[in-house]
């Protein structure tokens, strides 16, 4: 069986693992037609405009 011949100092082990825990903020961008932030490549919540085009039908 596999047994460690040293320890693992602290110092090693937490910059293994320092990484790991690292989240991704999603990228947002402004919507050029109301200005509000939206996800890159979907289409505005808010107006419902993607790529110059009305594609959800946002009208309550």
């Amino acid at each position: 069986m596999a047994v460690p011949k040293r320890k693992t100092s602290k110092a090693r082990r937490d910059k293994r693992r320092s990484a790991v825990w690292k989240l991704n903020a999603p990228a947002l961008v402004t919507c050029p037609n109301c200005g509000e932030y939206k996800l890159a490549h979907r289409a505005c919540i808010s107006c419902g405009m993607y790529k110059g085009r009305m594609v959800i039908n946002t009208e309550a």
